[in-house]
């Protein structure tokens, strides 16, 4: 009878017809990017290309894919990205556990929560955390890009309200059965925690694919730029000098072209993955506690 009422009917079109806006507005951009990238360079140039391709060429990616610079770039970023999301969800599990037990089992857990909480909140500032890495002798490596970031205190608290939802019967019996808890951890806890990890890993993962900031500010060494950093350089700043790609190179394409196609080759690699991931996304969040 609920379903049949008027006011969910409305409500109904409603949420639909937003949804669908909404799906627009998102699929558009990346539909106008890709058909830039396929068009000539007087009609990218004119600004003649809508969601078509006008004087379709591939002159662009095999352009971009012939740029050293770029594809240099994309390998640091993939070397980021596993390496980046492996310590990440590593340093988050262990967190998480120990800080998901009751107060009886691990005393002073609401002061080690409330540590990590602060320091979400808080930071140091830039130029002290810039002398911390420069001391560290982190600038121009590959760990400077890994480690400031490695504890999101956010997905741990994501990952410790799963942990709490899960039956406490179930760590009790590996307990009696003899297992210690990291046995526990690993045989009961993550193979039922899969949504929440693969939800988790994901967030992480794009968060270091699109991170560009780090780069910019930590990589003096223009060679080591990760994509993020590279793409910033090109198309925000304009600045071909520090990665190297000389505007001759660009004469019979359009720089647009150009951009376009770095772009979409840039951010296709998390499109082909996040189909695979977003099942999870339903149940692999909680953010409140559990009630029992």
């Amino acid at each position: 009878m609920y379903h049949k009422s008027k006011s969910y009917k409305t409500f109904a079109v409603f949420n639909v017809v937003l949804l669908i806006v909404v799906s627009l507005i998102c699929i558009i951009p990346l539909i106008h990017i890709l058909a830039v990238s396929f068009s000539g360079k007087a009609a990218a140039s004119a600004n003649l290309v809508k969601l078509w391709p006008v004087d379709f060429t591939w002159d662009a990616y095999v352009k971009t894919i012939a740029n050293e610079n770029f594809i240099r770039s994309i390998w640091i970023t993939v070397q980021r990205t596993i390496l980046g999301t492996a310590v990440g969800m590593l340093i988050v599990i262990f967190a998480a556990y120990p800080l998901s037990k009751e107060n009886s089992s691990f005393k002073r857990r609401n002061i080690y929560i409330w540590y990590f909480v602060f320091t979400m909140l808080f930071s140091g500032g830039l130029v002290p955390f810039y002398m911390l890495i420069r001391n560290l002798n982190l600038l121009n490596t590959m760990w400077v890009l890994i480690l400031p970031g490695a504890v999101s205190v956010w997905n741990m608290i994501l990952l410790l309200n799963f942990f709490r939802g899960i039956p406490k019967e179930m760590e009790e019996a590996s307990l009696i059965d003899g297992a210690g808890h990291l046995r526990t951890l690993i045989s009961v806890y993550l193979p039922i925690s899969t949504p929440a990890l693969a939800t988790l890993s994901l967030f992480t993962l794009v968060g270091h694919w699109n991170s560009w900031f780090d780069g910019l500010l930590f990589m003096t060494d223009y060679e080591k730029y990760p994509l993020a950093s590279y793409l910033q350089t090109v198309i925000v700043q304009q600045d071909f000098s520090k990665v190297s790609v000389r505007p001759e190179d660009l004469e019979n394409i359009s720089q647009r072209t150009v951009k376009a196609a770095q772009i979409f080759i840039g951010m296709a690699p998390i499109l082909l993955v996040y189909p695979f991931l977003q099942r999870f996304f339903v149940k692999g969040i909680v953010l409140g506690a559990v009630k029992e």
